[in-house]
């Protein structure tokens, strides 16, 4: 018998106390949130997973200069095997990677081996390549005993080194292995591609922790380079690479409490700008007509990062060689303007390299009165001039923080992000597709928006390949299907049970579906061959858009986020409901 406390059953009361728990660990983090800047009070650790030291190869292994055999000191060694790893890869036939590659493998020489290695196209590093492609393949080979061996040895680095004490929490860490040395790759035709990336010693090092923890060792005979306690921070370890001097961080994996906050909190204010976007738009509409030319580049430029996705434009570390810019660092050369091109007027073409050395190429019609504005800005100016030669990053974010709380360059590229899947899913998504259908619309919804943010990458380099073997796929397929089809055909003309008739049409069916879904693969495959999804799924679209699309038409979120983002985005998966809107 239930027993009832003021009209309310025992379920009923069990019910209200559950939806009470969860509203608090939906809003726990504006009850836990610190109103001094602080990030945590206690955190503990136990420091990174250094990479390991450098194992010298087996004397069959030989590298020959100009033809001879030449013995390489350790050192040489080392950095000759992070060019033979990559011998098959593109980016050792590249001048400049080979150029800053030799360039850094002479000063890891000895005086004799420099007086001796005077041109990289001398080197043979065949064997060297071969080797390693061997010891892949041994790896793919090695029995289940073995590969149990590794998995459970990699099991316990974790629990040892991939979490943390924050707060009574325990935390996932996210990448707490220092990456080994190698050499630069960069994105696009990066100008320091090729270079060598140093390992990475204790003595780099600043371990951050509280003061009553235990202080993560370091290997003996080491020390790091500094133990500090800064609380307003919430990075763990941290070093900075010799590449382009920037500063890397390990921190909380993206599931954590933390992690998750800032994203919330990120996409709200994306949702705030919404509110009040139609008015700013007509802010620096009305900013074109200013009296004053500071004014109107602002202006002119705000609209180019809210149409056209662009970053701000950051100033340059001193040292920093690659010609990148940004929206505020366009200079004449990368603008052309045409009063009119294919039916169209008032026409920009943008070309530029963008952060991390991509291409931006972009025809745009314009706005009459941007179009007279950019030819004022033109005026008098040489190629190499400032476009906006009144603007900078700091001028435009200050004016940003005027209009609208938290606003900056990259808010408005997250809304116009988010807003843009929004769109695309509700006119491509239709009711009566099938699921890999379902997908194929998710993905181009999502390639809309790679494109609008510049999102390109090179196509792999397995790519032709993949895709003729699902073409073969597809060809056997249509085989199968005509066989089914004949087979369904022939018990139709010969009249048989109405059972077999049943089972013919199901086979016809599940054929058909199954041919379906590999056509979609195949159509999918080849529109994403040069757009990175991967970017703006993490970093720009509000995932509780996709986690309510994948409610609403019944698709598998595994087919939308992989193990990774599910864990990443857990807040939103648990949060937004299917008829959720950014």
């Amino acid at each position: 018998m239930v027993r009832c406390l003021g009209g309310l059953s025992f379920y009923s009361l069990l019910v209200i106390f559950l939806i009470h728990i969860l509203s608090s660990i939906h809003f726990r983090w504006e009850e836990e949130r610190s109103t001094d800047g602080s990030k945590w009070k206690f955190l503990e650790h136990k420091g990174p997973v250094l990479a390991p030291p450098y194992e010298p190869l087996p004397g069959h292994v030989r590298f020959f200069y100009d033809g001879k055999l030449l013995r390489l000191s350790a050192p040489a060694e080392e950095v000759a095997t992070f060019f033979a790893k990559m011998l098959d890869h593109e980016y050792t036939t590249k001048e400049m990677f080979r150029k800053n590659f030799y360039k850094d493998w002479r000063k890891e020489m000895t005086s004799e081996e420099k007086s001796k290695i005077t041109d990289i196209n001398k080197c043979n590093f065949t064997e060297m390549s071969e080797y390693f492609k061997a010891q892949s393949e041994a790896r793919k080979q090695m029995s289940k005993d073995e590969k149990l061996k590794i998995k459970e040895e990699n099991e316990r680095i974790l629990q040892e080194y991939g979490f943390c004490v924050m707060d009574n929490h325990k935390e996932r860490i996210g990448n707490f292995r220092i990456e080994p040395p190698g050499l630069f790759r960069g994105r696009g035709d990066h100008p320091k591609m090729g270079m060598l990336k140093r390992r990475i010693r204790p003595e780099d090092i600043i371990i951050n922790c509280s003061k009553d923890s235990k202080h993560p060792k370091p290997p003996q005979g080491t020390r790091w380079k500094e133990v500090r306690h800064d609380n307003k921070v919430t990075w763990l370890v941290s070093w900075t690479e010799n590449i382009q001097g920037s500063i890397k961080y390990i921190m909380l994996n993206p599931s954590s409490r933390i992690k998750g906050e800032k994203d919330w909190q990120k996409y709200e204010t994306a949702r705030r700008l919404k509110k009040c976007v139609e008015r700013l738009r007509a802010q620096y509409r009305e900013d074109w007509k200013s009296k004053e030319m500071r004014v109107r580049q602002r202006a002119v430029a705000l609209y180019f990062i809210d149409k056209l996705a662009l970053r701000a434009g950051n100033e340059k570390e001193e040292g920093e060689t690659a010609d990148t810019v940004g929206c505020c660092s366009l200079r004449v050369e990368h603008i052309k303007l045409y009063p009119k091109m294919d039916d169209q007027e008032y026409v920009v073409e943008f070309d530029f390299l963008g952060k991390d050395s991509i291409r931006y190429y972009n025809k745009m019609p314009v706005e009459k009165r941007v179009f007279k504005n950019l030819q004022l800005f033109l005026e008098n100016k040489q190629p190499e001039d400032d476009l906006f030669d009144r603007l900078n990053t700091s001028i435009l974010n200050k004016h940003l923080q005027e209009l609208m709380d938290g606003l900056t360059a990259k808010v408005f590229r997250t809304y116009n992000a988010s807003i843009t899947l929004q769109q695309q899913l509700k006119e491509l998504t239709s009711p009566d597709e099938s699921i890999p259908a379902k997908i194929l619309s998710y993905n181009r919804a999502n390639r809309a928006v790679a494109i609008l943010c510049n999102h390109q990458r090179a196509a792999p380099k397995t790519f032709e390949k993949s895709m003729q073997n699902l073409q073969t796929k597809i060809d056997e397929k249509q085989k199968q299907l005509s066989a089914t089809r004949k087979q369904l055909k022939g018990a139709k003309t010969e009249h048989k049970a109405s059972h077999d008739d049943r089972s013919k049409k199901k086979a016809v069916q599940r054929t058909e579906e199954q041919l379906m879904k590999l056509q979609m693969q195949a159509t999918d495959r080849e529109e994403n061959k040069q757009i990175a999804l991967g970017t703006s799924k993490l970093n720009y679209l509000d995932p509780r858009i996709s986690v309510a699309w994948v409610k609403k038409w019944d698709v598998p979120m595994e087919k939308i986020y992989n193990k990774t983002q599910r864990e990443k985005f857990a807040w939103a998966i648990d949060m937004a409901e299917e008829d959720y809107e950014f």
